[in-house]
């Protein structure tokens, strides 16, 4: 049977996922990405599990994967294949595609950002399916985008479109890793809401998460309620910018914090209609394809790449 290997790299752990021609994930596994033993540690993992999954593959369907999709996060230089830069992660110019190619026997290698494979999926086969454009935004432990137009997800011209955690809408803010003061992902992401109820709460950081804070703002606790109503405002006032440079037809919203439902949808969808002036107000909606939506694009990727090998 033919397939792919789909993998996606998080901060923490791995998902990866092999895929049929038809979609279908033919078989699944997870494990840690083990940063805290280095970045070269982290590349060898990466390595070892997608030999292990085209070992697998062999083994299950008799020939070995077609193409590999595998996303990562950071800041990638994707025609070179080199992932430039994850703070994360702690590499830098680390050639990712040709070590992953060398490994796979020369298997052909697409490498793209962890989120823009997570908003492929959801924009062609999920909650933006049927959409001209639009933009897919992860509210995690950080924030990123992916900005897709008829199917396919924008790069850029130097592999960092997207990076809407990275706008300043409190200037003077909490410090950024990126260098800045005041990001998106300094106030809304779920980490940053966490940090925040604990603070408000007298709570303990690893405990007090967001989905805590979620739960008593569910609760009618005033702390909670404060502390969600300055994420969600932060939060909409960073996609008001993004409606104002994309014009997307659909907002997808996934992510941890999303998971929230409507204690995070109903005000951020007020929120975002009161900041609205002369931009048409897009759709704003879940993500639907939930933690496995960075493998499916990962495997649509993949497949592309087969696609595009074809053609030419």
């Amino acid at each position: 049977m033919k397939h792919v290997i789909a993998l996606d790299v998080g901060g923490t752990g791995m998902k990866a996922a092999l895929v049929g021609a038809d979609g279908a994930l033919l078989h699944e596994d997870r494990r840690p990405t083990g940063r805290e033993r280095g970045p070269e540690a982290v590349v060898a993992t990466i390595l070892d599990f997608a030999a292990e999954l085209r070992a697998i593959g062999e083994q299950r369907y008799g020939t070995p994967a077609a193409a590999a999709g595998v996303g990562v996060p950071g800041v990638l230089d994707e025609d070179r294949g080199i992932a430039v830069f994850a703070a994360n992660l702690g590499w830098r110019d680390v050639p990712l595609r040709a070590l992953l190619a060398e490994r796979l026997a020369g298997t052909p290698v697409a490498l793209a950002h962890d989120v823009r494979m997570g908003g492929l999926a959801e924009g062609r086969i999920g909650a933006g399916e049927g959409a001209g454009r639009f933009l897919f935004v992860s509210v995690g432990t950080g924030i990123a985008g992916a900005i897709g137009i008829h199917g396919r997800v924008d790069p850029g011209a130097n592999g960092s479109s997207g990076e809407i955690g990275h706008i300043v809408v409190r200037p003077g803010g909490p410090a950024c890793g990126c260098g800045q003061f005041g990001c998106l992902e300094t106030l809304a992401s779920a980490s940053a809401v966490g940090r925040a109820w604990a603070r408000a709460s007298g709570g303990d950081a690893m405990k007090n998460d967001a989905a805590d804070c979620a739960r008593a703002v569910e609760s009618g606790d005033p702390r909670a309620v404060a502390v969600w109503q300055e994420a969600v405002g932060a939060l909409a006032d960073g996609l008001v910018t993004g409606v104002t440079l994309l014009d997307p037809e659909v907002l997808i919203v996934g992510g941890g914090l999303a998971e929230a439902g409507e204690t995070l949808f109903a005000p951020l969808r007020t929120a975002v209609e009161e900041r609205i002036t002369f931009q048409k107000l897009p759709s704003i909606v879940p993500a639907a394809l939930g933690d496995t939506a960075g493998c499916l694009g990962a495997g649509l990727l993949a497949w592309d790449l087969l696609s595009t090998e074809v053609s030419a």
